[in-house]
C-alpha cells in the first residue's frame, strides 16, 4: 500500500503555496516530518541502494494532510533532519512532529516490560 494513502494524505501543495495558506489561516500549526522511500534518483546521497530513505514534509491544510511537493510536482525530499529543520524554520514553522515508520528504531531484546522505566514505542499516529 502507498505510504501516503496509509497516512491519509489527501492533498499536495508546493512551497510557494505556504505563505498564501498561512495568511488565509488555512495552514495548520504543526507539520509532520516523516520518513519516505526515496523517489529522486541520482548519484551521491541519491544512490537508492545505499540510502533508500529520505525525509518528506506533511502539513495540515483545512484539517487535511497535504504533502509538500516541488515545483515540478515531485515530493520534496531531504537527506537529513538538520536540513529539514532549517527549511521549516525558513517557512515560519517553530514546532513539528517527526515520524519514522520505515526503519527500526531500537532493539527491545532483553528489555523487561515489567520494569517501571519501560516505555513501549507507539505504533499509531494521532491525527486531530
Amino acid at each position: 500500500m502507498d505510504q501516503d494513502v496509509a497516512l491519509g494524505v489527501t492533498l499536495a501543495i508546493t512551497q510557494s503555496d505556504l505563505p498564501f495558506l498561512r495568511t488565509a489561516a488555512r495552514l495548520g500549526d504543526f507539520p509532520v516530518v516523516y520518513r519516505v522511500h526515496r523517489q529522486q534518483k541520482g548519484g551521491g546521497f541519491g544512490d537508492q541502494s545505499k540510502h533508500p530513505f529520505s525525509w518528506g514534509v506533511l502539513v495540515y491544510v483545512d484539517g487535511q494532510l497535504a504533502r509538500i511537493n516541488s515545483a515540478r510536482g515531485f515530493g520534496r525530499e531531504w537527506n537529513d533532519l538538520a536540513r529539514v529543520e532549517r527549511w521549516l524554520r525558513a517557512q515560519g514553522f517553530r514546532y513539528w512532529w517527526t515520524r519514522n515508520d520505515l526503519e527500526p528504531i531500537g532493539d527491545l531484546t532483553g528489555v523487561d516490560e515489567e520494569d517501571e522505566d519501560f516505555m513501549p514505542v507507539p505504533q499509531s499516529f494521532y491525527t486531530p
